[in-house]
């Protein structure tokens, strides 16, 4: 329920579109919203109950709310984004612009002029941009300057100076960078032109420019001026090798703008192309950080509407990787699942997959302890588990047809192993080839010895096999009196499933899923280390039944006779010359009686 001194005003706000304010104690605004109905929106603020903790949050702390009411959906979204960008509400979407990104200028003057610049001054200009990449924006300008030559100069060009001949021709005339219309030789309608053709460059419109280049050879052609259509063929072919350099989708697929959006639990990356006449002209990704745990749908609406102040909104289609509620009835909003547009929005869902990699690569880079949150946030999720799962315990059990059987236990902290930890156990209560017996003897004796230290217990206990050996653990921890204070489940080696208490159908985890990369490492772990005591314990029994079963030489001497020979095959064919400097006279005429039957050999 709201408080009462905001209940009141609550059951007066209109049932219209509009944009709330909420400010804190101490006034300051603390979070900007939009809505369609402002009082059904800001009701369910104090009506419904809250899944994550920063909205609870933000309701606690709202002690006053204001209100706009404007004409529709669409002037809610554009002055969300003005409030936005002018308060910085603590509880609202951060996106992080590019204001460091370079613009294209058309400067507003009789003769304008065109050049790069990374800030923008409300002087009247044109700017188009900004440019992620600087080195296309050059290559769009070389474009324009190459096939529309403009002025560099900074002369205040007047009709009538130019008639009295006030201006000079500079250096940038001379070597064809400049129409010289200081001195007449270029009219101020054909400079005019020029630029406008410029616009359609920078717009992408490269169809209209390809169009007037092409009517103008033809023209020159027609009369008989082959030099002035040649320079014009070539303008045309330059033209067309920077359209090839472009992305080109398809020229059916039009004017249509995509966005796609892939995001972690607290920062969302959103990629935006705009397309026109088949060619990609705009790509941007855009990093958004959360405040509350905005949905994606939320998110993805906030910058639509960022990148269409700042582009323009003339496009008529969006297509989107998810489903939205775009106010502007004029915009068509498509989903496409094959064709050219739907190859087009995998490119984009691409982009934003690689650019939240890079960003992610980056912060963790600086910051290991973000890689672990994230992690360990992944893990609970795709385990189903209720707490991070810090520290893990992987058992595994090996044996040589049911002799010397050995138990590993391998521990990872953080995701990663903690060798330390490490145990292996040597089984000692089952006869044969048990797995399951072998599997609940290690259990009970790892964790009643860590019960009996009063040790902390791990998050997760995975063992390597399916049902029937995480039944043998889980009647372990049952025994113990400790199972439901940890989580335990199994994996099984065929198709990598996992399995859990009671429930017959395994779980598939995502195969590129670092939760599962993380088990598969603690299942190989625990198998390598398993297996290398095993064989370890395996070559002494071998020891101890080949050369101790000789009188008169022990465990030690048959160590040295190994160290010194590789092999007991050695051993067994050795002369008593190349014995004696190792176990003395008397032990290697035993030796070779024992093997050759004659100790003159």
């Amino acid at each position: 329920m709201a408080p009462d001194f905001l209940r009141d005003k609550i059951l007066g706000l209109p049932e219209k579109p509009g944009v709330y304010k909420y400010f804190d104690k101490e006034g300051v605004i603390i979070y900007v919203g939009k809505a369609k109905n402002l009082k059904r929106r800001v009701s369910s603020y104090f009506t419904k109950n809250h899944d994550d903790f920063k909205t609870t949050i933000l309701v606690r702390k709202i002690v006053a709310l204001e209100y706009t009411v404007v004409d529709t959906e669409m002037d809610a979204l554009l002055l969300e984004n003005s409030l936005i960008k002018e308060f910085q509400p603590k509880y609202n979407i951060n996106l992080k612009d590019d204001k460091s990104y370079p613009y294209i200028k058309i400067t507003k003057e009789r003769y304008p002029k065109v050049f790069p610049i990374r800030n923008l001054v409300k002087d009247g200009s044109e700017y188009f941009g900004p440019y992620a990449s600087i080195r296309i924006m050059h290559t769009v300008l070389d474009l324009c300057q190459k096939l529309y030559p403009t002025r560099n100069c900074n002369l205040k060009m007047t009709p009538t100076g130019i008639d009295e001949g006030k201006y000079q021709v500079c250096l940038e005339f001379h070597i064809g960078n400049c129409k010289g219309p200081c001195v007449g030789n270029q009219s101020e309608l054909a400079y005019q032109e020029s630029i406008q053709h410029i616009r359609h460059i920078l717009k992408g419109h490269l169809g209209e420019v390809k169009t007037h280049l092409k009517d103008l050879m033809h023209e020159s052609a027609e009369n008989l001026r082959f030099e002035e259509a040649q320079q014009y063929k070539d303008k045309l072919d330059l033209l067309q090798k920077y359209q090839s350099k472009s992305t080109v989708v398809s020229p059916t697929v039009g004017d249509v703008e995509v966005y796609s959006i892939s995001s972690t639990d607290k920062l969302a990356f959103v990629n935006f192309l705009r397309v026109s006449q088949g060619i990609i002209v705009i790509s941007r990704n855009i990093e958004v950080r959360k405040k509350i745990d905005e949905p994606e749908e939320e998110i993805l609406v906030h910058v639509i509407g960022e990148m269409r102040n700042h582009y323009g909104d003339e496009c008529r289609e969006m297509i989107t990787a998810i489903a939205i509620d775009w106010p502007d009835d004029k915009v068509i909003l498509t989903h496409p699942k094959v064709g050219d547009k739907r190859k087009l929005l995998d490119l984009s869902i691409k982009n934003a997959m690689l650019y939240r990699q890079e960003k992610l690569q980056q912060y963790e880079k600086l910051n290991p302890q973000i890689r672990v949150d994230r992690l360990m946030e992944q893990m609970k999720n795709d385990l189903r588990l209720t707490e991070y799962p810090v520290h893990i315990e992987c058992f595994d059990n090996s044996n040589f047809q049911g002799a010397y059987p050995v138990s590993a236990c391998v521990v990872f902290k953080d995701g990663k192993p903690s060798k330390n930890d490490y145990r292996h156990f040597n089984v000692k209560t089952v006869d044969g080839p048990n797995d399951f017996a072998t599997m609940k003897e290690a259990i009970l004796r790892r964790y009643g010895r860590l019960l009996s230290e009063n040790q902390s217990l791990p998050q997760l206990v995975v063992v390597d096999g399916g049902k029937g050996q995480l039944s043998s653990a889980v009647e372990a921890l049952q025994e113990l009196g400790i199972y439901g204070k940890l989580a335990i489940i199994g994996i099984a080696k065929r198709l990598e499933e996992l399995y859990y208490p009671n429930d017959p159908l395994p779980l598939y985890i995502d195969k590129k899923s670092e939760t599962l990369k993380v088990i598969q490492h603690m299942r190989d772990e625990a198998h390598r280390f398993g297996i290398t005591h095993h064989r370890q314990r395996r070559d002494k029994g071998t020891l101890k039944t080949a050369l101790t079963e000789i009188p008169g030489i022990g465990p030690a001497k048959a160590k040295l006779l190994l160290k010194e020979f590789k092999s007991v095959t050695r051993v067994k064919t050795a002369s008593v010359d190349t014995l004696t400097p190792i176990v003395g006279k008397a032990a290697a005429d035993i030796i070779v009686q024992f093997y050759q039957g004659d100790t003159g050999i």
